[in-house]
């Protein structure tokens, strides 16, 4: 009872956080503004003891980048901590992905999650987000909430060049040597408001001292960065003027292809396929709405969106419901994100073909941002050379 209490609570508290409002006197919107101004005074008050040095923070021996946002719900770290972590290989460098591993089970301070290779965890001990980067098997994941213990534990074990901290822009314990922040192209700073009654973490105007690079994410491919987007999101502002700004679309892609009938032979393996195909789809991620337009700028039929929340552990029951609206509509495939595939059971019969879809993140121009990269990673061993 309880529990069903709190869901109705938090959706009426993220439903006004999405809107612009004036708050009527003695309403509830007025409370939320008030546990606002508390929320905001204590977070200026910790980032200011920090820029003090009165509150100390932790150093790891190796280049730290950390990827974050200062708006709750999905702008695409994931995928960027990905990137990035993938680009620095090409690169020639050794990386080790660090997470929160929110909502994980695990018990101790850290966890290794993979070492590249092998996978050592479950989704449920580690979280949906580390397990889906583990499953590229491509770089180290470790979890950990403690993220300067969690990069000693990564050290010791696979004594990377580089750092990457997936969700890392709040975690002020551990100094980092350069702090990519991610906004939403089409809606960056949300309604202005400090959580909860907005979606952001903290003031605008702390970005211009804490951030090196702003990178838009979700952008449209028709246009740049311009003095309209800027002064839309507010970073014209004197306060919070930047340099540096690069641009990122969201890719669709066919992660996975699991078939209804085992000896199909009819995979699909292009997103240009579904153009035209109807489809289920079900989803619990940060901006469910992101994954229904994405498809739905693919041409796909979309017959039903069966959305729930973020980190979501799917039942029994969510499955049979999603089968029988594929069977009442007969759907030509269900559609899910990598996300949510991860925290499926393998052994699911699903009512028709199940199109796991993954998101690659692109750069307007990746030279630049490789050139930025590899300038502040220049700068970094200038100095220790010098030492």
């Amino acid at each position: 009872m309880f529990e069903k209490w709190f869901n109705k609570l938090e959706k009426k508290i993220t439903d006004i956080s999405n809107q612009q409002y004036k708050p009527d006197l003695l309403s509830f919107k007025s409370l939320l503004i008030c546990i606002s101004y508390i929320y905001g005074f204590s977070v200026n008050l910790r980032l200011c003891l920090y820029n003090r040095g009165i509150l100390k923070q932790k150093i790891l021996p190796c280049f730290v980048i950390s990827i974050g946002n200062i708006v709750i719900g999905g702008t695409g770290k994931t995928p960027m901590a990905v990137y990035v972590a993938k680009l620095l290989k090409k690169m020639g460098k050794s990386v080790v992905v660090l997470s929160r591993g929110y909502k994980g089970k695990y018990k101790n301070e850290s966890l290794i999650v993979s070492d590249g290779n092998k996978i050592f965890c479950s989704v449920e001990d580690c979280g949906d987000e580390p397990y889906m980067m583990a499953k590229e098997k491509l770089f180290p994941v470790v979890v950990g909430k403690n993220r300067f213990k969690a990069g000693l534990k990564a050290i010791n074990a696979f004594n990377p060049d580089i750092i990457v901290l997936d969700d890392g822009f709040q975690h002020l314990k551990l100094k980092r040597n350069l702090d990519l922040l991610l906004v939403d192209y089409v809606n960056p700073l949300g309604n202005k408001r400090l959580l909860p009654a907005g979606r952001l973490r903290e003031i605008p105007q702390t970005l211009a001292h804490r951030a090196d690079a702003i990178i838009f994410t979700r952008s449209p491919e028709n246009d740049a960065i311009d003095e309209n987007i800027k002064k839309k999101s507010g970073f014209d502002n004197e306060d919070i003027q930047f340099k540096t700004f690069f641009k990122t679309f969201h890719q669709p892609y066919i992660f996975k292809h699991i078939t209804h009938n085992p000896m199909s032979k009819k995979l699909v393996s292009d997103v240009a396929d579904l153009k035209g195909k109807s489809a289920i789809l079900f989803s619990g991620i940060a901006k469910n709405s992101s994954f229904y337009l994405s498809m739905k700028n693919l041409g796909v039929n979309i017959l039903e969106h069966l959305e729930f929340k973020d980190h979501y552990r799917y039942k029994e029951v969510d499955i049979l419901m999603i089968n029988k609206a594929v069977r009442n509509m007969h759907s030509d495939f269900i559609l899910t994100t990598q996300k949510d595939w991860v925290k499926l059971n393998s052994n699911i019969e699903w009512a028709t073909d199940l199109l796991v879809i993954g998101i690659d993140i692109c750069f307007q121009q990746p030279e630049t941002f490789q050139s930025f990269l590899n300038e502040k990673l220049s700068a970094r061993k200038k100095i220790e050379d010098e030492r």
